[in-house]
């Protein structure tokens, strides 16, 4: 979020909040580890930039803008609700068909950890995290490229 354009509705700050607020809730929350931690805080991030994503994108929010193909999604920079809501699409995807790839796409890019932290969220080597990580953006950018239609 730090290269986000001044005039973003969605603020780093705000976007720790929402996620904060969704994380303890209500009620006290409790996490078994710090993987359990780390996974909640990144999912909680994850809903609220698609939920943003997809306010932005309705009809009254001139959400006909049409679906291109992406060459790099930042959601900091990111100012077409499309692209975000075609990452998620894409997420979804490899979390069903490579669950260990999106453990780390999680971590790495929703959670904001670094290759060293994830490898020792997930107790796995760093190469094997920077394998997962190489693997998961390569499968992404397919995906989007090809406009969801992967084999």
């Amino acid at each position: 979020m730090t290269a986000e354009r001044p005039d973003h509705t969605l603020q780093a700050t705000a976007l720790v909040h929402e996620a904060y607020a969704r994380l303890v809730g209500e009620q006290a929350a409790t996490w078994s580890n710090r993987k359990h931690f780390f996974f909640a805080a990144g999912r909680a991030m994850q809903q609220i930039l698609v939920e943003h994503a997809r306010a932005r994108a309705r009809q009254k929010r001139g959400g006909q803008a049409k679906r291109v193909p992406l060459s790099v999604v930042n959601l900091g920079e990111e100012q077409d609700p499309l692209a975000i809501l075609a990452l998620d699409e894409a997420f979804c995807r490899l979390e069903k068909e490579e669950p260990e790839a999106a453990e780390v796409v999680r971590l790495r890019f929703f959670a904001g950890l670094s290759g060293d932290e994830t490898a020792a969220v997930l107790a796995i080597s760093q190469r094997q995290v920077d394998r997962l990580w190489a693997f998961a953006r390569a499968w992404l950018f397919r995906a989007l490229e090809s406009g969801g239609q992967l084999p």
